[in-house]
């Protein structure tokens, strides 16, 4: 299965302009699954309004998905006043995972998810984390115990913390034995980030780097899970 990772440009709030840049990054990835950074559909911006599963301006990111086979994970701020991750195919989407471990500001306005999430995609068990959940091993202890095959994640990070997702991806893989794939958000967004992280990766079971991207909004890397 190819499974890539994405960092796309974001205009803050405005999801039917994000929603067709996923759309873009979807059908340019070639891939049968697509990640995304947390919040992805409206930047990382605490106080955007809730995006609902049914939500019409998602409808290019839907029509990329049935025009290549793909399924797409994207960040957003979801109903229950969850950071979530909705799971996007040609069928329509639905929140796929809820973020369990909140950090900052996030708590001010946000609740914590009460449980891990495991989606089945062509056999394989995708095991989904939202930024925090990576870093506290507790989440991934969890989420391998559900039984994965690849634990996917959507993070923010500052640019001067860019080497933060890839410790924390090749502890998980080499804890659990399973592919990390992680998409880190590039380019200025809310919060305090002027300048975040991107370099999205992929590392093996053997915390070998498998793909990653550079710093600017836009990169896209793949790998093939085997």
């Amino acid at each position: 299965m190819r499974l890539a990772v994405a960092q796309p440009p974001c205009v803050p709030k405005d999801v039917a302009a994000n929603a067709g840049a996923h759309a873009a990054a979807v059908r340019a990835a070639r891939a049968r699954v697509v990640v995304f950074p947390e919040l992805s559909l409206t930047g990382y911006e605490l106080d955007a309004a809730v995006v609902a599963a049914d939500d019409p301006r998602l409808a290019p990111l839907v029509e990329a998905c049935a025009e290549t086979g793909t399924l797409a994970l994207a960040g957003a701020p979801v109903p229950g006043e969850h950071i979530g991750v909705l799971a996007v195919d040609g069928g329509g989407a639905a929140v796929a995972y809820r973020k369990m471990w909140l950090g900052g500001d996030e708590n001010r306005r946000f609740v914590a998810g009460d449980r891990p999430a495991v989606l089945e995609v062509d056999g394989w068990r995708l095991g989904l984390a939202v930024c925090k959940d990576t870093g506290v091993p507790e989440h991934a202890a969890k989420t391998a115990a559900l039984g994965i095959d690849a634990y996917l994640a959507g993070m923010v990070e500052a640019a001067q913390d860019a080497s933060v997702p890839a410790e924390r991806a090749r502890r998980i893989a080499t804890e659990h034995r399973v592919l990390v794939a992680v998409a880190s958000f590039a380019g200025p967004t809310g919060g305090g980030y002027a300048d975040t992280a991107g370099r999205s990766g992929i590392w093996t079971p053997q915390a070998a780097l498998a793909a990653r991207a550079g710093s600017a909004a836009g990169e896209i890397v793949r790998a093939v899970l085997d």
